[in-house]
Order: C-alpha cells, then structure tokens, then sequence
C-alpha cells in the first residue's frame, strides 16, 4: 500500500521541520563575519561558549570593538572575509547585507566544509539560529524554522518564565554530581533512579540551588530502591478565574513540577496544559446544584498521595482561599502532618472588575469591598447576612456563587433598604473569550438574568463605586 507524505504512524516521530543540533565549540575556531551590531551579537553568542572567534568586518562597530576589548578569546581582523579564512573552522556566522559578498561568504564556507548560518538570509545557510534560553548547561532552543523569529522570541519568553535563574544550578549540579553517581557503586538501573529522583527534587525545590547534602540523599535512596519513599508535599494553587495568562508565574512553575493535579470542572484546559506532561491528572470537581466528588474523598486523597512521596498540585479555580472550601484541606493535611503551601491566584471578583473596566473601590463612594456566597454548603440561601451592611450605599458587595439565589437576594436587599436603581452586574465567564456581562440594577437584574441561558461560571458585583459603566 502506497502511503501518501503526509500520512505518519502515530509511533514514528512526526514532521520536523528543522532538526535541533547543540555544537561544542570550546576551544574551536568560530569564524564571524560582519562589523554591526547583530554580528556582535553573534560575536560574543560563540565566545560565550568558549570559541576562538575571528571577526572578519571591515567596519567594525563600537559594540563590535567593545566586546572584543572584553573577551579574549575574540580577534577583530579588519577586512573583508576570503576563501582561506574558513580552513580549519569548526562553524561560522555572518550578518552581511551585500548579496555578492553574501554570495562570496557561502562558497567558501562551502569550499572548507564548514556549516554557516547567514542572518536573513536562510537560502545560504546550512542551518538556523533559534531563539535561546540560557541556563548553561542548560540550554533550550526554539526555532519557528525561519518563518517568524519574533514568534519564537515569544514562546522564549514564555519558556522562560518556567525555567527560572535556579534552574542553572541544577543543571550544574548534574554535570559535576555524574562522576560521583558513576563512582557511587550504583548499578546502571539504580543510577537512572538517581537521576529521576534528582529530577523530581529539582522540580520540587524550584527556588533553591542544590546542596551537596541532597546528593547524598538521593544515592541513599537510589541504592535503597523501592524501599525508600521520599515524603511528599502538596501546593494549593489558585488558577484564575479562566484565562491562562492570568496563572501566576508561581502557580505555573508549580504545576511544571507536579506529579499529581488534582484539578477543579472550572479550571480549563489550557491551564492545565501548564503542567508537565507526564503529571496525572485527577478531576476532582465540585460544582453547585450537580453530582460532584465529596470533599471527604478529595482530602483523603490529598493525604494519600502525599504518603505516596507524590509531588501534588491542588489546582483550584479563582483565588482558592476565597470560597474554595481551602481551609477543609489545609487543616486535614496539618493534621496528617503534612506542610502545604498555598500560591494565591486571582480571584473573579477582580476579572469581573475589569470586565466592566471599573474599580471596586472609590475614595468618595466606596471604602469598603465585601465578598460573599449566596448559597449554604447545602445549596440554600443563607439566612444569617449582616444584612445592614450589604445594603450599606457605601460598600461594594461581590457575590459569588449567585445566579440561582439572585431574585431572593435582590428582594431581600431591597427589602432592607437598597436603593432600587443601585448599579447591579452579572458577569458570566469572566476573562474568558465567552465573557459575557448582563448590565441592571439591584431590582431589575433579576429579570434580566431570568431570560438567559447561562452556562458558565458567574460572579455578581452591587454598588454605586459602578455606577457609569
């Protein structure tokens, strides 16, 4: 049978289009040609690797002639390139804007056998320049294949903020620790174990360098096996109210080291994708008014995963110490003798704020934000409101958790003296592409609401601070 190009099992390695190379270039010769800027760039780019860099330019520049001054590993002949410069090269790099002299570069770079990259100019290059992010020895790069070099600074930036400053000395510590793992006498499976629990360590201590102490632990218990469990940890994690730019840098290093999430219904997917790949994940949901996981089983799996030496990230949607039944878990753990640390998210009070594009609070209207739930742990309407100061003209009240109790609340409200045309919002799926904001007052929102679908997540905000919008 005849398989067409684009047709790959899923087993074999889909389409590359370009293939990632790293070149050891310490103490080889790197040929640069160019005087501007971008060569210098490309200048101290190889002698940061620890090349013998020959700059060909017959115009160098002040950076050029500055970095040079710098490093000593880096010569600036000042003329143009010839055939005979690339013998002996182990690569070389160019910035040139002549297309002859382009032209020139690659036949004799072509001539010697040595690989040459040519900004812009890809049809003369035997390979690309990637973005790079640079945690030496660590080292990532990211190519769009010459299609968009902005885009891949882009996703740079974005790996960046997962891999942090930290992460270069552990990648250190590996290259110096691997001699003494070898010389440890553990066995070829024993040693593998050591790296993945380096890993997972490495992972798990995200904010600190390495210690010489974790060496030894760890070869301790790759030589004990099975038999011996590192002590787990849980990470409660706030996931925003939905959109995944708004995951806290923190939140999202957490969810990259995760071997378990376990996860709410409101958090998307796209959040989810934050966490390493081969993390489980566990959906957990509690929703209102719907069959959900009790909250005995999500604890008690909580503690059981942690007993397990799991790494587990307890992802909850918004702020999870607003409204996120946080302190059931918080205090079972504690007593399980488990620590947990908690990474606040941003809570749906502030999305819906800036939904509407108003602040919650205002000098002369608004001193004081109050939040509040409108249903029970029983799904009914809560009976015990101060309700003087929810109907105080002076304070913003957000209610989450308020689109099926919204005609009780509101008549009560009004009940105890709100004013009838006091700004009332409903902000369904707040910083989502579905974002959809109902626009009334505290008397006629009711109504409004009544003749909707309304399928996502919603948050309430009452008071004049949003008077305007």
């Amino acid at each position: 049978m005849t398989r067409k190009p684009d047709e790959v099992p899923s087993d074999l390695m889909q389409p590359l289009e370009t293939l990632p190379a790293f070149f050891p270039l310490a103490g080889k010769r790197v040929v640069v040609i160019g005087g501007s800027e971008a060569a210098a760039w490309k200048a101290d780019l190889a002698a940061a690797t620890g090349a013998r860099v020959d700059v060909y330019a017959s115009a160098p520049s002040e950076k050029l002639r500055e970095i040079a001054g710098a490093r000593e590993n880096v010569a600036i002949h000042a003329r143009g390139v010839e055939s005979h410069d690339f013998i002996g090269a182990a690569l070389a790099l160019g910035v040139i804007e002549d297309d002859a002299e382009a032209q020139k570069a690659q036949e004799g770079a072509c001539a010697a056998h040595v690989p040459l990259n040519l900004t812009d100019r890809p049809a003369l290059s035997d390979f690309l320049m990637g973005a790079i992010v640079n945690r030496s020895p660590l080292v990532i790069g990211v190519s769009t294949g010459g299609a968009s070099p902005v885009f891949a600074q882009a996703v740079r930036g974005r790996i960046e903020t997962l891999v942090p400053a930290t992460f270069q000395a552990w990648a250190r510590a590996a290259q110096s620790w691997r001699p003494l793992a070898r010389a440890s006498g553990l066995d070829f499976l024993a040693r593998r174990d050591f790296w993945r629990r380096f890993t997972r360590l490495a992972f798990r201590e995200i904010e600190r360098a390495p210690l010489d102490e974790d060496r030894a632990a760890l070869i301790e218990e790759a030589r004990g096996g099975a038999e011996t469990t590192a002590r787990g940890r849980v990470i409660m994690v706030g996931a925003g109210p939905g959109d995944p730019e708004l995951l806290t840098l923190k939140g999202m290093r957490a969810l990259a080291g995760a071997d378990v999430v376990l996860f709410d219904d409101l958090v998307p997917a796209s959040i989810l994708d934050f966490a390493r790949r081969e993390a489980t994940r566990i959906n957990v949901g509690k929703r209102g008014y719907a069959p959900s996981v009790r909250q005995e089983e999500i604890t008690a799996l909580l503690i059981k995963l942690a007993q397990e030496g799991k790494n587990v990230v307890r992802l909850k949607g918004g702020d999870p110490l607003i409204f996120g039944r946080a302190n059931e878990e918080i205090a079972a753990l504690r007593k399980a003798g488990f620590a947990i640390e908690i990474v606040p998210g941003v809570t749906a009070a502030c999305a819906g704020a800036a939904a509407l594009g108003a602040s919650l609070t205002s000098r002369e209207i608004a001193r004081r934000v109050q939040f509040i739930t409108a249903h029970t742990k029983d799904g009914e309407f809560p009976e015990d409101f101060d309700w003087g100061a929810l109907a105080d003209k002076r304070a913003t009240t957000v209610v989450y958790m308020g689109n099926r109790t919204l005609p009780e609340l509101s008549r009560r409200l009004l009940q105890e003296g709100m004013s009838h045309d006091t700004p009332a919002f409903l902000i369904e799926r707040a910083s989502t592409p579905h974002e959809r904001v109902i626009k009334g007052t505290i008397a006629d929102l009711p109504s409004k609401v009544a003749g909707e679908t309304i399928a996502g997540p919603v948050i309430v905000l009452i008071g004049w601070a949003l008077a305007g919008q």
